[in-house]
C-alpha cells in the first residue's frame, strides 16, 4: 500500500530537493531470451501459397544458392536478464552476403556481412502488461562492433529507438547465441508455437535519456520511515524489517496513463508501468508498491521492506525500472 508522505521536503521535493550529483546515464545491458524461433523465408513467388502448410515446411532449396532472399522473423521474448517476460520479436531481413572475395553470384565488399536486418522487441511483463519496445537496425554476420559486450558476436545493429519504458533509448544490439528455424514462407505461422521454433539470445546494450534517481534533501537522501514519513537520517535509522518509503525520479510511465507533461494525479496515485526492482545491499527487496507522487510530472514514491537479514551500518540502495538500474544511494541502520 502507498499512502502519502507529509515531509515537507516530500510535498515539494521536484521543487525545493536535488539529484545526487555525478548521473550522467550509464549504459545497461538487457539479455532477452527468445523461443519458439522462426525465420520464414520468401522461396517461392507465389502468394497464394503464403502461410497454406499447417506443419513444418523446410525452405526452398532455392535459398541455398546466391539469390538476394528476403525472411521475416518472429519469437516469442520469455526472459529479460533472466526475470520472466512476455512479449515478440520481429525481425525483416535481405540478403546481401557480401564479402571481399565473392564466389560467382557473391556481392562484394570490404566487410563480411550476411544480410540487412530490421528487428522490433515488444516487451510486456510477466502478467502481459506492455512495457515498452525497442527498435534496432543493422548487418547480421561477421564481426562484432567496437565496445561491444564480450559475449555478443555475430551482428552489427544500432538501437535507434524505442517506446514505453524504453522511450528515446539508443544502443547495441547483438546475438549472444542460439539461432531461428528455417522455414518456407507457405508455412502457417499461426502454428508457430506448435511447430516450434529455434531458440536465441539478443544482448542489447542501451544508453537510456534517464535512469531513476533518488532525490537527494538537505539532511540526505530522500528515504523516509513509512510509518511517519520521517527522513531516515543517522540519528533516526532504519530498522531491518521495516518498511520505508524512497522518493525518485526516472521511473517511467504509469498506469493508467498520462499525457507528457501532464501532473499525476492524487485520487487515486497511478501506479508506475514498468517492473521495479529495489536492492538492499545487493539483495532484492520486497516491493510493496510504486506510484506517481500526486502533483508531480517526474516524481515518484516507491515503499518497501528492508531486507529481515540487513546487518547494521549502512546500508546501499539501488531501484531500477524496467531492467534499467538507478544511482545507488545509502541510509543507516540500527
Amino acid at each position: 500500500m502507498i499512502t502519502r508522505g507529509k515531509l515537507p521536503c516530500v510535498l515539494l521535493f521536484l521543487a525545493v530537493c536535488r539529484l545526487a550529483p555525478g548521473q550522467t546515464p550509464q549504459p545497461t545491458i538487457l539479455t532477452i531470451d527468445l523461443e519458439n524461433f522462426v525465420e520464414y523465408r520468401a522461396d517461392t513467388s507465389d502468394v497464394s501459397q503464403y502461410g497454406v502448410n499447417p506443419g513444418v515446411t523446410p525452405p526452398g532449396a532455392v535459398l541455398n544458392s546466391h539469390d538476394f532472399w528476403v525472411a521475416t522473423a518472429l519469437g516469442d521474448i520469455v526472459a529479460v536478464n533472466g526475470q520472466p517476460v512476455k512479449g515478440l520479436y520481429v525481425a525483416r531481413a535481405g540478403d546481401i552476403d557480401t564479402t571481399p572475395n565473392p564466389s560467382p553470384g557473391g556481392a562484394i565488399g570490404d566487410v563480411v556481412r550476411a544480410s540487412i536486418r530490421q528487428e522490433v522487441f515488444e516487451i510486456l511483463d510477466a502478467s502481459g502488461n506492455p512495457v515498452g519496445s525497442i527498435m534496432a537496425m543493422g548487418l547480421s554476420g561477421g564481426a562484432p562492433p567496437p565496445g561491444a559486450p564480450a559475449a555478443q558476436s555475430g551482428v552489427n545493429f544500432a538501437v535507434i529507438g524505442g517506446t514505453g519504458a524504453f522511450a528515446g533509448v539508443r544502443g547495441i544490439s547483438g546475438s549472444g547465441g542460439g539461432q531461428a528455424r528455417g522455414a518456407s514462407m507457405t508455412e502457417d505461422p499461426a502454428q508457430r508455437r506448435i511447430n516450434g521454433g529455434g531458440t536465441s539470445r539478443r544482448i542489447l546494450t542501451l544508453y537510456p535519456m534517464s535512469t531513476p534517481q533518488i532525490i537527494v534533501t538537505p539532511n540526505g537522501p530522500a528515504v523516509t520511515h513509512s510509518a511517519d514519513f520521517s527522513l531516515v537520517t543517522g540519528s533516526n535509522p532504519a530498522a531491518a524489517g521495516e518498511i520505508l518509503s524512497v522518493f525518485l525520479t526516472g521511473l517511467g510511465p504509469v498506469r493508467p496513463g498520462v499525457d507528457p507533461g501532464t501532473a499525476f494525479p492524487s485520487s487515486p496515485p497511478p501506479a508506475v508501468n514498468s517492473p521495479i526492482e529495489v536492492t538492499v545491499n545487493g539483495e532484492a527487496a520486497e516491493l510493496i508498491g510504486a506510484v506517481g507522487y500526486p502533483g508531480s510530472v517526474d516524481g515518484y514514491q516507491v515503499n518497501f521492506r528492508v531486507p529481515p537479514d540487513t546487518q547494521k551500518g549502512t546500508a546501499t540502495i539501488q531501484v531500477s525500472a524496467a531492467w534499467i538500474g538507478g544511482t545507488p544511494a545509502t541510509f543507516p541502520v540500527q
